[in-house]
């Protein structure tokens, strides 16, 4: 009899504690809900790796496939040769103007000598003034080929930054040819498999990002002017029949439309009222899964 009493007595302090955490008072509740991604493919050729399955837990940037490069690599190569060919047909200026330039300065010496030879009357002006026009054509071809050769240069300078651009560009399309995730996270779905032909846009899995998960409220129309965007609000998440775990939320989102409350949401006459839904960041701790239920207080 004794033993039967203390049996009832201790399913009463039991029920009385699971009742009181039960009743602790939130202002709305709802479900966890996480940002999910579609990772679609970036280059085109067959998948040679891809190293996931759904439900594997992935890191963000993690490499977990590669799509063929070989086709790209090559041709890097070959661009890479088409510069250095580019770069040998340059010249210098002053290899291609040194032959002028010795004319000019022999030109100037015999200026100088028949100057004077006319200051002591030993030569006409008309001697002079022909190798003064020599000069000038000497030096107007000086002109014209160094035009030449720097408007040769500048185009083969044009050139090897068009083959760098395009070089630049299939680096880039190798690098994005390695897939990675984008979030750290877990695999909802797979897409494509290894052997596949990938090609840009291809989506290739989803993730779900773990790291920041998002309370999806709703609350009455009498609560709408009580909260804010920005707001530090306590959530509080399900672990089990009688425990929850509290977390720091903040409000990111308030709908601007009523709508009727979601079935799975508490009792029939609550579900025909209509009401609004409300985002509540969390940053979770590895505890909070998608789609577990969890409430929401607004007062801190």
């Amino acid at each position: 009899m004794k033993t039967s009493t203390y049996l009832a007595l201790a399913l009463l302090t039991v029920s009385i504690t699971a009742c009181h955490h039960k009743g602790m008072e939130y202002d709305a509740s709802g479900v966890f809900e996480a940002t999910e991604v579609i990772v679609s493919s970036q280059g085109n050729g067959e998948i040679l790796q891809f190293r996931i399955e759904e439900g594997d837990l992935v890191e963000a940037n993690q490499r977990i496939g590669l799509i063929d490069t070989i086709q790209l690599y090559l041709k890097k190569n070959q661009l890479e040769a088409s510069i250095g060919s580019v770069q040998s047909r340059k010249t210098s200026p002053s290899t291609q103007i040194a032959a002028l330039q010795q004319q000019i300065e022999t030109q100037k010496r015999e200026q100088q000598r028949y100057e004077n030879l006319i200051a002591a009357n030993a030569a006409n002006q008309k001697q002079l003034d022909d190798i003064d026009a020599q000069i000038r054509l000497l030096e107007k071809q000086l002109a014209a080929q160094y035009e030449t050769v720097n408007n040769t240069n500048n185009s083969l300078t044009d050139e090897s930054l068009s083959l760098e651009a395009q070089i630049a560009q299939l680096k880039d399309q190798i690098n994005k040819s390695v897939i990675t995730s984008p979030v750290k996270g877990t695999v909802l779905a797979k897409y494509a498999e290894q052997g596949e032909l990938a090609v840009q846009g291809k989506a290739l899995f989803k993730v779900a990002d773990v790291e920041t998960m998002f309370l999806r409220a709703y609350i009455t129309a009498s609560q709408l002017t009580s909260i804010q965007i920005g707001q530090q609000v306590k959530v509080y998440s399900d672990m089990g029949e009688s425990d929850s775990k509290e977390y720091a939320g903040k409000i990111t989102w308030i709908s601007d439309k009523a709508e009727f409350t979601p079935k799975t949401i508490q009792t029939r006459d609550e579900r025909a009222n209509l009401v609004y839904a409300v985002k509540i960041e969390v940053k979770n701790d590895g505890y909070i899964k998608k789609g577990m239920y969890g409430e929401v207080s607004f007062n801190q």
